[in-house]
């Protein structure tokens, strides 16, 4: 029986039909959903394909000079998109993992998968990409690596080829990083941690050996575009860089804005140059030669003195130059047993406009002429702290008279000559208040004496006791806004009551003369009391009130007045839809105090 042939050129007869058949059902492989290998067919997942990735179809049964073949492949460019080139076979990838259906937009500039020119290069991986990395998606995989710690990201890097991509890229992109620094081999250690981080702009070391100058040319040769420098020491390092090496650093590093460093007793004097450095921070000063400060821009410093008798800093001549070379500055703390009256009349010289904040902390020869010509130089404050000083109420009374709408924050901590009655005159005249310390003001100055510690003696005398009691003072403080207070070493103080509606933070640590019964705590937002040293009847007292205020406010949301107005009842609870109501009653009861006792 005779069959229709199809139509077949006489010059493609010695060519199968089948073969051509073959060529045009081809369909490229797919971008993404595949799970099998486009070229034998075998599982992708540990598998590395044989077949030469330079071979097509077309090129294998289509010689040269076939005419047939080249309607084949003229037909199949046609009808089909174009491949995407072989895989090129290399032993170091920049991607994540080797795939065999790579699609032509990965080596194109305009789609970086490895995420070098991207400043995110989390951002721009799709989870439902193809692109996977120990069975997790590439971005899942980066969301997961960029919040482990520096230890956990280096022992990562040790799973996988894949995962150890990520973490080259993780490194590469990173901005901030905290580290501490082992005590062997610290500079290696260093080394091999900041290469892997071109794009570190803030660094926060804390060394645990010995540190001098080769650890800074070690961080200004691997970090070009550093913006800030921490570091700090344990207390068994010591900081061995002097105040030339530190200025040389300063003057090297253009792009410094913020410098923080502790344990500097071996700089012995320093010239600080730069026109971006912004914020400086220095601890543990001692005996400064010289002091130069030639940062136009710094805006917030902080020098910390080492407590001893013999420090010979001129701490008049080191602010007078402070404040004339430095006209941008709005905030200053400095720490210094040798603060005094002629050091402040030199800082009110300056005539720094822009100050907001001024801590000048453990100057006992600072007094109440100190806080006139601080209070006529500047009277924008926002924060004032004296603590240390010598200054008494009257001086709180020119406080209050000058910063009534701008001071948010007042501390006057280790002042012997304030009492209750000035506390009290504080929290009523500055109604912006937030913040308050008096730690160690209401003092009893023979409890550390008393008899009753001596050996020998086991009772006080009536006297004795009377002068006691005499002494002991009651606060009373009554502030809308004020958020913190501390009270820490007032031991002179026996009542307390205190009506803070926004307090959340109170210090009663070493109040070991408060009763119990003269407390009263009408502070419904408080979550944290620090009653270390205390005794146990007190302790007992707060948790009491503190649990009251916060069941009040309970039972305040949960019963309602009935529509008659004659009595409140309970409301019931019902399994209807959360109301405005239901919801501030379940901020309250999230609500709790912590009293702290250790």
């Amino acid at each position: 029986m005779h069959h229709p042939q199809p139509h077949i050129s006489s010059s493609a007869s010695g060519y199968p039909v089948p073969s051509a058949a073959a060529a045009f059902d081809f369909k490229p492989a797919k971008r993404r959903g595949s799970y099998n290998c486009s070229r034998c067919g075998l599982p992708k997942k540990g598998h590395v394909c044989q077949i030469d990735s330079g071979t097509t179809l077309t090129s294998t049964f289509t010689p040269a000079s076939s005419p047939a073949a080249i309607t084949i492949e003229n037909s199949y460019s046609a009808s089909r998109p174009p491949q995407p080139p072989p895989l090129r076979q290399s032993s170091n990838l920049r991607r994540a993992l080797s795939f065999d259906d790579v699609d032509i937009r990965c080596d194109s500039p305009e789609r970086d998968l490895d995420g070098y020119d991207s400043p995110h290069p989390g951002a721009c991986l799709d989870p439902d990409d193809e692109i996977v990395s120990g069975g997790l998606p590439a971005g899942c995989l980066w969301e997961v690596l960029r919040r482990l710690p520096p230890a956990g990201l280096l022992a990562a890097a040790g799973v996988c080829k894949g995962w150890r991509e990520t973490t080259k890229r993780l490194w590469r992109a990173a901005e901030e990083l905290r580290l501490m620094v082992p005590p062997r081999g610290q500079l290696r250690f260093m080394g091999s941690i900041l290469k892997k981080c071109p794009s570190l702009v803030r660094l926060s070391l804390k060394m645990e050996s010995d540190v001098d100058a080769t650890m800074l040319a070690c961080i200004a040769f691997s970090c070009p575009n550093l913006e800030s420098v921490e570091l700090s020491t344990s207390s068994t390092a010591v900081n061995r860089i002097t105040g030339d090496e530190l200025g040389r650093f300063v003057a090297d590093k253009r792009c410094l804005t913020s410098l923080k460093m502790e344990g500097c007793s071996n700089l012995g004097g320093f010239v600080l140059s730069s026109s971006s450095l912004s914020t400086l921070w220095l601890s543990d000063l001692y005996s400064l030669s010289k002091t130069v400060f030639n940062c136009p821009n710094l805006k917030e410093i902080s020098l910390e003195f080492s407590r001893q008798e013999n420090d010979t800093t001129d701490l008049t001549t080191m602010v007078d130059g402070m404040g004339r070379s430095c006209p941008k500055l709005q905030n200053i703390h400095i720490a210094s047993l040798r603060l005094s009256h002629t050091v402040v009349l030199s800082l009110t010289a300056s005539n720094l406009r822009g100050l907001r904040m001024l801590s000048l902390v453990l100057g006992s020869d600072i007094t109440d002429a100190s806080v006139a010509a601080i209070a006529s130089s500047y009277s924008r404050l926002e924060l004032l702290d004296l603590s240390g000083s010598s200054i008494s109420d009257s001086g709180i009374g020119m406080i209050c008279n000058v910063f009534p709408n701008t001071l948010s924050r007042l501390l006057l901590a280790l002042c012997p000559n304030i009492t209750s009655s000035g506390i009290q005159f504080a929290t009523a005249q500055l109604p912006h208040l937030e913040l308050m310390d008096c730690g160690m003001t209401i003092c009893d100055p023979d409890s550390q004496n008393s008899p009753c510690d001596q050996s020998g003696e086991n009772e006080v005398p009536n006297a004795l006791n009377n002068k006691l009691h005499l002494m002991y003072q009651k606060l009373i403080i009554k502030h809308s806004r004020l958020k913190k207070l501390s009270l820490w070493g007032c031991s002179g103080l026996d009542a307390l009551c205190l009506s803070c509606p926004e307090l959340n933070d109170l210090n009663l640590n070493s109040c070991n003369n408060l009763h119990p019964e003269r407390l009263l705590l009408q502070c419904p937002r408080l979550q944290n009391v620090h009653v270390v040293g205390c005794q146990e009847l007190l302790i007992g007292a707060i948790k009491g009130q503190v649990s009251d205020s916060i069941a009040s406010l309970e039972n305040q949301f949960q019963c309602k007045r009935l529509a008659d107005g004659c009595k409140r009842v309970r409301a019931p609870d019902c399994s209807s839809p959360q109301t405005s109501g239901d919801k501030k009653r379940r901020r309250v009861m999230e609500r709790q105090c912590n009293v702290l006792v250790d």
